[in-house]
């Protein structure tokens, strides 16, 4: 579902994603709106980009300086209020116990503000992937990692059984051929796993150790070499668009262009000049 943007002086957008786990997006810029104790029955995954927010869980005060991240458990009451001038700019997801499971809450209540660089990114890279229709599958498998870094924190004795040796080229040749039986139609991380039988994480990683590219990225480069064969066929765009597993033209021309380094209507000239 696309964003909803509430036109508004303190502005709010959010949508639902078809990204398994994630119940929705939410990006809001608040000057002076303070939320009163209330509860959620998801995970609350949250980064400040601006300014700071204070807030209370548990019975203690807690705060959200734009380096960290911060992680709210489901059934926890909590508020929040701006604590600069400024007000805040936010973006959070609300995700489901597919991500984490419930026996974590404990722990997220005991540490609910983590101060992780590499966390902080790799959240932010979801919500990019997020704010494009279309990279469904990047951000679902960015996102299988924003999980595992976030139950290392949780449950750090797990580090080291997330951490052995995940070479499994079998396993990679065997996603490569779903991707590649599923090009149009793609197939989400969840699908995949339950198909496949690992966990996703373990997907990502065998995937890129064998191949040296991503499996969101190997699924565009496909979808791109079949659009530049529909192309060269005659067919317009928009129908290439659809008919290589693209959102929408927008979306074809996007990958098209930087893969290839041209437009998929330069291109289609281009190839029909030659003929």
């Amino acid at each position: 579902m696309a964003p909803r943007q509430e036109a508004a002086a303190e502005s709010v957008t959010a949508w639902r994603p078809a990204v398994p786990g994630v119940m929705e997006v939410f990006h809001a810029r608040f000057t002076e709106y303070a939320y009163p104790m209330h509860v959620h029955d998801a995970w609350t995954l949250l980064i400040v980009d601006d300014g700071a927010v204070r807030y209370d869980l548990d019975r203690h005060e807690h705060g959200t300086p734009h380096d960290t991240v911060t992680l709210l458990p489901p059934h926890v009451p909590h508020n929040g209020a701006p604590a600069t001038p400024g007000g805040f700019r936010k973006r959070v997801l609300y995700l489901d116990t597919r991500q984490l499971p419930t026996e974590l809450i404990g722990a997220a209540v005991d540490r609910p503000d983590l101060r992780d660089p590499l966390l902080r990114r790799r959240v932010g890279q979801v919500h990019a992937a997020l704010a494009r229709p279309g990279e469904e599958l990047e951000a679902e498998s960015r996102l299988t990692f924003v999980g595992e870094r976030l139950r290392q924190h949780l449950r750090p004795r797990d580090g080291e059984r997330i951490r052995r040796d995940l070479r499994d080229p079998g396993l990679a040749r065997r996603l490569r051929e779903l991707l590649d039986a599923r090009v149009a139609e793609g197939v989400t991380l969840e699908e995949a796993s339950a198909v496949l039988r690992a966990h996703p994480a373990h997907l990502v990683r065998a995937f890129s150790g064998a191949y040296g590219i991503a499996p969101h990225q190997y699924l565009t480069s496909r979808r791109v070499e079949r659009a530049r064969r529909l192309l060269l066929d005659g067919v317009p765009p928009g129908e290439t668009a659809v008919a290589a597993g693209f959102y929408d033209q927008a979306h074809l021309t996007r990958h098209f262009r930087r893969l290839v380094g041209v437009t998929p209507g330069r291109y289609r000239s281009g190839g029909g000049s030659r003929r």
